[in-house]
């Protein structure tokens, strides 16, 4: 049973960066039907939709950092750090963000996430075993391979999805950005030096809205639509919920849980999806994409137990 107790060297415990995930998870996967409804409402292209995400939610976090209580200075971070910090996850995010929707608009939302998210545990167990020496460990190794499974099933099984390869190349781009941010975030964190998450959120947003705005440009800022109240409302959602609440939880649970594990929770985003289409959207679930969603919940279920197993053993040895 995990100690929510025990706690990682920036201060926050191993229990709640998996519970700052696991909202995060849950609060991007509605960021692709949203999209999607953008999309069908107006001529906004993904790279303008990026912008707009990336512009907003600096926004939003902007005001919440100049309304919260100032905090101890602690220690200062070394400049170089610092940039490679900011560059490295904002030219990340922009990368993940852009691909993803660019995916969504090529080849739909259930095969746009699955493959982005599919791709991500591979690409980040392979850069954290070859950067960090992190091991996944037998069970480890088994929750992945269940979690691609399900995956595999949710996009098989999928009725009438259509696969086309350059919405999967612009998927899979998507997942490498992902994967960026995932690793960079955990290296910078494993030393005890992890930045305010919010601080680091605002940065990267602001480095992804200065790089997206001349290709939002040259796509179209401003959106053509019979429906501005709608479209309007939905950019705010996004720009809310799954950019700046759900970056400022993903940044801050990244830097103490491992990378691998990190990756599989995230495969929430797909689950997420699938309850709001039927729920929001009316779309009916298949036998297989219902078992591809346990298959995946049960693949989260058993990272987050085998990451808090060693945790506790610390936090017993210590008392």
């Amino acid at each position: 049973m995990s100690n929510p107790s025990a706690t990682a060297p920036s201060g926050l415990s191993v229990g709640r960066g998996l519970s700052f995930l696991v909202v995060a998870g849950v609060a991007w996967g509605t960021a692709g039907a949203a999209a999607s409804l953008v999309f069908g409402v107006s001529d906004l292209g993904p790279l303008a939709l990026s912008f707009w995400r990336c512009l907003g939610g600096l926004v939003l976090l902007a005001g919440v950092l100049a309304l919260r209580p100032r905090r101890p200075v602690g220690a200062v971070e070394p400049r170089r750090r610092r940039l490679v910090r900011i560059l490295g996850t904002g030219i990340g995010l922009t990368v993940f963000q852009s691909a993803y929707f660019a995916a969504v608009e090529q080849t739909g939302l259930a095969v746009g996430t699955v493959v982005t998210l599919g791709a991500g545990p591979v690409l980040i167990a392979i850069g954290a075993r070859l950067t960090m020496g992190e091991r996944l460990g037998g069970g480890g190794i088994a929750a992945v391979a269940g979690a691609l499974t399900g995956l595999a099933v949710l996009v098989l099984g999928g009725d009438g999805a259509t696969v086309r390869p350059l919405g999967v190349a612009l998927a899979v781009l998507s997942a490498a950005g992902y994967a960026a941010i995932t690793l960079l975030t955990r290296w910078l964190g494993r030393d005890g030096k992890a930045p305010d998450a919010l601080s680091t959120t605002a940065w990267t947003f602001l480095v992804g809205a200065v790089g997206l705005l001349p290709f939002a440009l040259a796509e179209g800022l401003l959106p053509h639509t019979e429906e501005p109240g709608r479209v309007l409302w939905l950019l705010v959602y996004v720009a809310a919920v799954p950019t700046a609440l759900a970056y400022a939880l993903y940044f801050a649970g990244a830097a103490v849980v491992r990378a691998a594990t990190v990756s599989v929770i995230m495969l929430l985003e797909p689950v997420s999806a699938a309850v709001l289409a039927v729920t929001a959207l009316d779309e009916r679930l298949t036998a297989a994409t219902v078992a591809g969603t346990l298959m995946l919940l049960a693949a989260v279920v058993g990272l987050a137990w085998q990451e808090a197993r060693p945790a506790a053993r610390r936090d017993a040895l210590t008392v």
